[in-house]
């Protein structure tokens, strides 16, 4: 009797066993038939980001934020972490164009400083333009900082330094401009406006530039960009990106830039027909012309591009409007000073020949 008893109270402690359905593995839940008694159920997998890791489970869990579940639904592993990286093809061939436009600038560079005392050289304002060739080679590198894990710094660095060398640019190249109109206007018959002197250009420079400065030192100031784990937009990965903090500080960087460009292409326009064998100007003019191109198609570019290519947009623009620049303002000049030697002279470059 007593053995009778044992026999039942272990049977008794079993799990019922269904004799109608099959047993549910782990990556399944039980769901009831309709229609059929309690004991008989279908073998339902589990949704995707949830799991259940024992046999004949009733429902399926759901995995924490930063988890993921694996391919057969059984356990939670972490998501991959997303953003553009040195070690892909993208981010190493973004980076390697951007080292590429740092060397060829300062391969510009050393030859303007070799030729520093031919006239074509000393016309073209050789102080402004040493001073557009490092913020040019600072547009190039400023782009490294877009590539790889963002970090609390990089976040600030990236922005900053982006506004700040194309703000001097386009100082650089404004000041230039209002140069060139100047001094034309200065050579007609019966008119007394001065040039703009050297000390005047320099003020100009820091001046536009410093206004940069300040926008970027209230932007760190108030809202700083910091790393971001965008969580949103991939159910199956994390973007790991630089959220502004400000969007108008974003924004009003970028419009400082854009109007320090429109200005310049302004001016470089009414600039362009003076009388003179290398009229510097309708070089800027077509320099603007492309770097406002870039920018424009940009804005829409950036908004609508998802993860770690809304970082590739933002570099390619980047790259794009400095190889512009470096092209088309100083291709000319150096394409004269290397293979046409002869057309250096102060009487070719005053039309007089």
């Amino acid at each position: 009797m007593n053995g009778k008893n044992i026999t039942w109270a272990n049977h008794s402690k079993r799990k019922p066993m269904s004799v109608c359905s099959q047993s549910c593995s782990p990556g399944y839940r039980q769901a009831q038939i309709k229609g059929k008694p309690l004991c008989c159920f279908s073998c339902v997998r589990c949704a995707v980001g949830e799991i259940s890791h024992q046999n004949n489970s009733a429902k399926c869990t759901q995995c924490p934020l930063e988890y993921w579940s694996n391919k057969n639904n059984s356990q939670c592993v972490l998501k991959a972490i997303e953003f553009l990286s040195y070690g892909e093809t993208m981010g190493a061939l973004l980076a390697a164009l951007s080292l590429f436009g740092g060397s060829l600038t300062m391969m510009v560079m050393c030859v303007f400083f070799r030729f520093r005392h031919t006239p074509l050289v000393k016309a073209s304002n050789s102080f402004l333009s040493f001073l557009l060739l490092i913020s040019l080679t600072l547009c190039f590198l400023c782009s490294l900082t877009f590539i790889g894990r963002p970090s609390e710094w990089s976040c600030m660095l990236r922005h900053t330094a982006f506004g700040v060398t194309f703000a001097l640019c386009m100082s650089c190249l404004l000041a230039k401009t209002i140069a060139v109109v100047m001094a034309f206007k200065s050579r007609r018959p019966g008119n007394t406006a001065p040039q703009c002197s050297v000390p005047v250009q320099r003020t100009s420079v820091f001046v536009f530039t410093s206004l940069q400065v300040l926008v970027c030192v209230l932007w760190l100031t108030l809202a700083p960009p910091i790393p971001h784990k965008n969580t949103a937009y991939a159910k199956d990965r994390i973007i790991l990106e630089c959220q502004l903090g400000s969007n108008v500080g974003f924004w009003a960087v970028l419009s400082y830039i854009g109007l320090l460009a429109i200005l310049c292409f302004i001016l470089a326009f009414l600039a362009r027909k003076l009388p003179d064998n290398f009229n510097e100007a309708k070089f800027i003019t077509f320099s603007m012309l492309i770097f406002c191109a870039v920018w424009i198609t940009f804005i829409p570019a950036y908004v609508s591009s998802p993860g770690k290519f809304t970082v590739a947009v933002e570099i390619f623009a980047i790259l794009a409007s400095s190889y512009g620049l470096l092209l088309c303002i100083f291709a000319p000049k150096c394409h004269i000073i290397v293979f046409k030697p002869e057309q250096n002279k102060m009487k070719f470059l005053m039309g007089k020949q």
